[in-house]
């Protein structure tokens, strides 16, 4: 089954046309709107070091973050009051994620990561189709036990959380 191609993000600010088709890694997420602050359910496209989104999936993207310019990518759910959610920190921006699952989650927080890094300027290959790179990348993953938000799920009457 042959896929229908998708059509092409154009960069308002450059008029630099980017190809979306054959993605690293794609699917659906709900984004906090940078303005209103509102919630809309988008669908997300990872190529090389941008990530596009777009209200469907065959339709052109319409917004794209940069990754290269990113610092941070890591779980967000305390700070956006939503289940599996995760944020992507600019400099200037910080941009609020959740996905369906926290197994989507887990993989969106990876597949970005890896992303930023290999934007990085300390990232080195290391010839073997592995990649390294130092701890201060700018990647953060939340693994200690510490940091585990599983503990804020304990009230199933929480009003913040997705209900």
């Amino acid at each position: 089954m042959s896929r229908i191609a998708r059509p092409h993000f154009i960069d308002p600010n450059t008029n630099i046309i980017y190809d979306t088709n054959d993605a690293d890694f794609e699917g659906w997420l709900t984004k906090q709107s940078v303005w209103l602050k509102d919630w809309r359910r988008r669908y997300f496209i990872l190529k090389g070091s941008k990530l596009f989104f777009s209200k469907s999936d065959i339709q052109a993207p319409h917004g794209m973050i940069d990754l290269s310019l990113c610092t941070t990518v890591k779980s967000a759910d305390l700070k956006s009051k939503k289940r599996n959610s995760f944020e992507i920190s600019t400099p200037e921006t910080t941009f609020l994620l959740y996905a369906d699952t926290e197994k989507e989650k887990d993989d969106w927080i990876g597949s970005v990561g890896k992303s930023i890094v290999r934007c990085s300027s300390t990232y080195y290959s290391t010839g073997g189709g592995a990649a390294a790179a130092p701890n201060h990348a700018g990647v953060s993953h939340q693994q200690q036990d510490d940091d585990d938000d599983s503990d804020i799920y304990s009230n199933d009457g929480n009003e913040y959380f997705n209900d």
